[in-house]
Order: structure tokens, then C-alpha cells, then sequence
């Protein structure tokens, strides 16, 4: 492997590395060489029908992976951290899933990567509306998941007072109908409460509390009176609903993202030739998209609904050929990006045999 290039993994960077097949290569020689790589990699190699040190050379040979994502529930998290960080590796930070579809999936993120997000982020923000200075309200799960940590961060790069509210999306699939009307009023009133009280022009929420909302006539004039930048994640929107929220807050700039817990990070967010809808594109080589048909596992057309598979590849992470829960329009991508766009996500009805219930998130 002596012409494999292990600085190309490195991060934080200002643009991706200039040749993703490099990376693509790179990566799987740092997953799998028996001194950098995990233990859970190293394992799992044992069990592969094939070797991907020879057998993976492009992105679409991360086919051959099994989803082993399955597994993420249970893994001591130790076992997922590269042997290429030192003894003792830097500190992780560790972020589960919403579970969806049964126990929450752990990742591990570390600090060159943690670094990387936050700057991704900071300039969505900016690019998207964000004020500066302005206080940010973010109504979006905290504790085990990663979208609460790095809106943080991001309001501190931006220099906005952060104000969250406690959300925990677990519990609301839990509810009946009743109780979960009652968590978002209680949700709601929080905001309420700092939205009265504080200098506030930023607000980061989903897309069914917004909706909540927006059915409530001093809310949503108190959200036009003060909010400027909208930023909705967590839970679909269609088209037709998002051009009715912008009807009702004509004040304020709403822009969307797309993220997942198992890409360790958000698509890039752009607006379509109508400026109807947003686009999503990966940040490649680090995330690649395919949208697919479930049942052949083949790439639906461009312009056609599909099923939607991640690959995450970084120096802290491989997670390869994961069939998410959500369904996509399949888009080409901007010239050199690695792999689909998206748009028009949603959820599947069913995934892994359980119902898909998105609750508030």
C-alpha cells in the first residue's frame, strides 16, 4: 500500500480532495489495514465474501458491503474507532439515532470530523439567511442526538445567544394522539415564552411544529413579528406545504435540510430551477447517495422515486451500502460530485418490518 495517501482523509478542509478515487481507496485501506482500522471493521472483514482491499475500487463497488448498520445498536463504541488514532484516540463524541425502526444506532464522532461539520454548517447558515448576532431558538433534539451539539456550536461561530427547547422524538412516537397534541403545546409555549422575551431572529425547528404553529394565530404573528431566518429539518415537507408556510410567514427566509445521524452530517441544500423545492447534495466523496429500486436494489431513472442508500467515508467512520428509511427523487449532481441528488424526501411506510412513524421529528 505504499501509494496509498492517508493524508487525503484528513480534516477539517475548505474543499474535498481533488481526486475521489484516491480518497475512495485511501479510505478503504484505512478502515481495513490491520493497523489503522477499527476493531468492528477488522472483525466484520473476517466475515466478507470478499476483500476489499482488492475488491472495492470505485464507489459503486461499495455494493458488495452488507448493511451491517444492525449492528451499531449493540457495538461497544471503542470498537468503532480507528486503531490509526493513537492509544489513547482522542475523546469521541456520541450521537444514537431517533429510533425509528427499534434501538437507537450509536456513531462516534471525533474531533477532526466534528471540526469539519461545524464549518460545513456555519456556512449554511450564513448562505441560507442566518443573522448574526441575532438569537437563534432551536426546537430540535438535543441530549443523545447530534443536531442539538451542533447547532450550538454553530450559533457560538455565528455569534448568536443560543436558546434551545428540550424535544425528545423518542417519546412522542410513544403517545397517543392526545398526548402528543399536549407535547407540542407544550413545545410551542416554550418558544413562545423566549420568543417574547428575547432578541431573537433565528429559528430552527421541523417542519410539523411549524405547521402547529402556524395555526395559531398569535404565534405565528409573533414568529413574523421577530423570526427572519426559518431553517426546518427533521421530518418531510411537500411542496405544497412549504408554499403555504411561506405564505403565512412572508417575513421570513426559509430555507431546509437534509440529514442523517448514520451520514454523520447534512446534504448541502439548493434551490431547483423554480425555486419551488429544494435539492440535496452530498458532501462527496465523504457522503455518496444512490436512490434505488428496494426490491432489484437497481438505480431507479433520473427523475424517477426510488429508495435512498448512504455511504459515509471518512477517516472516523465507514459506513457503507446503509438502505435508508426515506425515498427520494433521484437528480444528476453538479458536475464532479460523486454519486445522486435528491428531492421531494420522504418516508417509506415501513422499514426493517416496523411502521415509519415521524411523529414531531
Amino acid at each position: 500500500m505504499a501509494d496509498i495517501d492517508f493524508s487525503l482523509l484528513d480534516v477539517p478542509r475548505s474543499a474535498p480532495v481533488d481526486d475521489p478515487k484516491a480518497y475512495l481507496r485511501a479510505a478503504i485501506a484505512w478502515h481495513f489495514g490491520d493497523d489503522t482500522g477499527s476493531t468492528f471493521w477488522l472483525r466484520a472483514a473476517r466475515t466478507l465474501n470478499f476483500n476489499p482491499l482488492t475488491d472495492v475500487n470505485t464507489f459503486t463497488d461499495l455494493r458488495l458491503f452488507p448493511n451491517l448498520l444492525k449492528d451499531l445498536r449493540s457495538v461497544p463504541v471503542e470498537q468503532l474507532i480507528p486503531r490509526g488514532y493513537g492509544s489513547p484516540p482522542p475523546l469521541p463524541q456520541i450521537f444514537e439515532s431517533g429510533g425509528t425502526t427499534g434501538a437507537p444506532k450509536r456513531t462516534v464522532q471525533l474531533p477532526d470530523w466534528i471540526e469539519q461539520v461545524v464549518q460545513w454548517q456555519t456556512e449554511d447558515f450564513a448562505n441560507g439567511g442566518f443573522l448574526r448576532g441575532r438569537g437563534f431558538v432551536c426546537m430540535m433534539p438535543s441530549g443523545p442526538h447530534g443536531v442539538g451539539y451542533f447547532s450550538r456550536l454553530v450559533s457560538e461561530r455565528l455569534g448568536s445567544v443560543f436558546h434551545a427547547i428540550d424535544l425528545d422524538p423518542r417519546w412522542v412516537k410513544r403517545l397517543a394522539a392526545p398526548e402528543v397534541s399536549a407535547y407540542v403545546d407544550h413545545l410551542i409555549e416554550q418558544t413562545v415564552h423566549i420568543l417574547a422575551t428575547q432578541d431573537v431572529a433565528n429559528l430552527h425547528t421541523t417542519p410539523p411544529l411549524l405547521e402547529a404553529m402556524a395555526r395559531n394565530d398569535h404565534v405565528a404573528n409573533l414568529v413574523n413579528g421577530k423570526v427572519r431566518f426559518l431553517l426546518l429539518s427533521g421530518a418531510h415537507v411537500d411542496v405544497d406545504t412549504l408554499d403555504l408556510l411561506r405564505e403565512i410567514f412572508p417575513n421570513t427566509a426559509i430555507t431546509m435540510v437534509f440529514g442523517s445521524t448514520m451520514i454523520l452530517s447534512q446534504a448541502m441544500t439548493r434551490p431547483n430551477d423554480g425555486g419551488d423545492q429544494f435539492i440535496f447534495d452530498p458532501r462527496s466523496p465523504y457522503v455518496v447517495f444512490s436512490v434505488v429500486d428496494p426490491d432489484t436494489g437497481q438505480e431507479v431513472p433520473y427523475g424517477q422515486r426510488g429508495q435512498v442508500v448512504m455511504n459515509h467515508l471518512s477517516k472516523g467512520m465507514l459506513l457503507p451500502n446503509n438502505l435508508e428509511r426515506d425515498s427520494a427523487i433521484r437528480l444528476p449532481g453538479p458536475q464532479g460530485q460523486v454519486g445522486d441528488s435528491l428531492s421531494e424526501v420522504r418516508p417509506v411506510a415501513a422499514f426493517e418490518g416496523e411502521p415509519v412513524i415521524e411523529g414531531v421529528y
